[in-house]
């Protein structure tokens, strides 16, 4: 191995131990009280050291959140080419509440923590995330056309829902009120009767109300003309 190889190697060891050390943290203790010359403590390098490798503290976050959907999208049940569209948005939104299962620190660190910075600040370095979400979209699209959801289904407002009710079972797991048998069933019982309810034409209260999610209004705009007939 050359020098410029072992130089690479070395410091890519070094960002894998500012990563772990940060997200330990952030989990532990929340990210707004963790300070850069604390995880440079914890790795036993300085605070200038660490700032050679990211500029500051949120920057660190991002890139856990980039590892965080790539693990995410790993979570996939494998292929469900061959079933009907609505079990295939099943996997797809089942898909969150096994990664919570998984990688328990990640999901908190992206999902729980409300002092993290906002990934939609960082548009672009989120594009596979964007695709995820396009993907439940698609199959909400097609169990339009296949005659199981309503015309009227908005695909912005399930999004929400399917999502909303499996992150609630998981924090409720991770955070001890559940047993992994008990949230296994929960968190089933949930997507089948929330699935069930929009097959039945429900009206969608949230609909009606002004966009407040986190991410951008244009996108939510656009999805919701994309799926509505």
């Amino acid at each position: 191995m050359g020098i410029k190889e072992r130089h690479e190697r070395d410091r890519e060891a070094v960002r894998r131990a500012i990563l772990d050390a940060a997200r330990d943290l952030f989990v532990s203790e929340g990210f707004e009280n963790v300070s850069m010359r604390k995880i440079a403590e914890r790795i036993e390098y300085s605070p200038a050291a660490i700032y050679s490798y990211f500029p500051s503290k949120d920057e660190i976050f991002i890139a856990l959140a980039e590892e965080g959907v790539r693990l995410l999208a790993d979570c996939s049940a494998g292929s469900v080419g061959d079933l009907p569209a609505i079990d295939r948005l099943r996997s797809i939104v089942l898909r969150l509440y096994r990664f919570s299962e998984r990688h328990p620190q990640y999901f908190a660190l992206m999902f729980v923590d409300r002092t993290v910075p906002r990934i939609c600040r960082e548009y672009e370095r989120f594009a596979f995330a964007r695709e995820m979400r396009q993907e439940m979209l698609a199959e909400l699209e097609h169990a339009v056309t296949e005659g199981v959801l309503p015309r009227t289904t908005s695909g912005a407002a399930v999004f929400r829902i399917l999502t909303t009710g499996v992150f609630g079972v998981a924090v409720m797991r991770l955070s001890g009120r559940l047993t992994p048998e008990y949230a296994e069933a929960l968190v089933n019982d949930v997507v089948n009767v929330a699935l069930a309810g929009l097959k039945s034409g429900v009206a969608l209260e949230s609909d009606s109300l002004a966009y407040t999610s986190t991410e951008r209004p244009e996108h939510h705009e656009r999805e919701h003309a994309n799926v509505r007939k």
